[in-house]
């Protein structure tokens, strides 16, 4: 069987991600990760997920409120505070 060029890419693509996952689960295991459990590999990438959006929301308090206005602003920071899982 003749593979495409873009099936040979999603392979590539599936070999990356399932190595990538491996080593999100090897180095969280190694670091020891509160709550980590070998069958859940989100859960660094979760804590990851809310420490940037926390992030992202203290940026928006602090800088763009001469630009928007404190209850815009405040609203903008609940609204991606609320996208934490």
């Amino acid at each position: 069987m003749i593979k495409e060029p873009e099936d040979e890419a999603f392979e590539e693509l599936e070999m990356a991600q399932q190595r990538n996952a491996l080593l999100v689960d090897k180095g969280c295991a190694e670091r020891g990760c509160i709550g980590y459990d070998p069958r859940d590999g989100d859960a660094v990438l979760m804590t990851t997920r809310n420490g940037t959006l926390e992030e992202v929301a203290v940026e928006l308090e602090t800088k763009f409120t001469g630009a928007f206005g404190c209850d815009t602003v405040a609203s903008f920071a609940v609204f991606v505070r609320n996208m934490k899982k």
